[in-house]
């Protein structure tokens, strides 16, 4: 499928009437998509190539080996998750996948400390924890500047996202599908679903499989182009603004029968905001024609509600 493509350098660097010009154009694809491709992301290609390289190392150690990593009271927000804990909302067929979590470090001062956890310290990679660190700042940078983009679009100041995200709560989710040994009875290697969080960014997986559903009720397959990003809208963004930018449903679909032996590699970075922020619907997305759908909810508490309908908290 070929998704709307948007320049983040016209923002970034572009005279006013070409940043305008971007904002319009990633707003009129969140509208009418869900999903644009982003160029001069700033995320770089060694970087990227280091991140894929020492995430396949450490899905390659043995099973207890990486059982050594997973801190099940975490709910998956940190470390290591072993293979089919996680399903999606409303389906009870665990995905086909493991993963790790990498979230938000603040100093031992910050008041923030006693909220997010530490991050799990692969000692065997030693490379590995840097290497995570990295991406997620990088991540982060990219995401603040879309969402600026995205406040401008909604007619919000254009740093009204900066004091949410801020220390936010967001996650470097490193997925790995393992390959397919026997024909699942009616498991895919991630259910359909919508993401939690304000945007998610994903820098091209290792091997098709996403796919997303357009207003036609129609699967289609997605893939990034070399120097691409995918960034979808999450439900939280959606909530906040009424549905006037609504998340995406998607899934990753389970190769043919001959690709089965083949693995697939995945880094999406989930942006969350701060706890404490509210996502109640914006005034300015509530009208006779769109009347307020969602009851008012903070991040911290909604995040925590779909940590349980997924089946990574009790």
């Amino acid at each position: 499928m070929s998704i709307p493509v948007v320049d983040l350098g016209e923002f970034l660097k572009g005279d006013a009437n070409t940043k305008a010009s971007f904002v319009q154009s990633l707003g009129a694809a969140y509208e009418s998509v869900g999903f644009v491709s982003v160029t001069n992301h700033g995320l770089s290609d060694k970087l990227i190539a280091e991140l894929y390289e020492y995430v396949q190392s450490f899905f390659s150690l043995p099973v207890e080996e990486k059982k050594k990593y997973e801190i099940v009271e975490l709910a998956g927000q940190r470390g290591f998750t072993s293979f089919g804990r996680e399903h999606a909302k409303g389906s009870d067929a665990p995905d086909l996948k493991e993963f790790f979590q990498f979230g938000q470090i603040v100093e031992e001062t910050d008041p923030m400390k006693s909220i997010y956890p530490d991050n799990v310290q692969v000692s065997q990679i030693p490379a590995f924890n840097p290497t995570l660190e990295n991406a997620y700042r990088d991540y982060e940078k990219t995401g603040k500047a879309l969402l600026q983009a995205i406040a401008l679009y909604l007619g919000l100041d254009e740093f009204f996202f900066d004091e949410h995200i801020y220390k936010g709560n967001s996650i470097l989710r490193c997925i790995h599908y393992p390959p397919i040994t026997q024909a699942p009875k009616n498991a895919m290697r991630a259910e359909q679903h919508e993401d939690i969080n304000l945007i998610t960014l994903l820098v091209g997986a290792s091997a098709d499989g996403l796919q997303i559903l357009n207003k036609q009720g129609e699967w289609i397959g997605v893939t990034s182009l070399p120097n691409q990003i995918v960034v979808n809208v999450g439900d939280m963004l959606q909530r906040l603004t009424n549905n006037k930018l609504r998340s995406s449903t998607h899934r990753v679909v389970n190769p043919p029968q001959e690709l089965w032996g083949s693995p697939r590699f995945s880094m999406p970075f989930f942006l969350h905001p701060r706890s404490e922020m509210s996502l109640a619907c914006l005034e300015s997305c509530i009208d006779s024609e769109h009347p307020k759908a969602y009851s008012d909810i903070t991040a911290g508490e909604y995040l925590d509600e779909r940590l349980r309908e997924i089946g990574l908290k009790k």
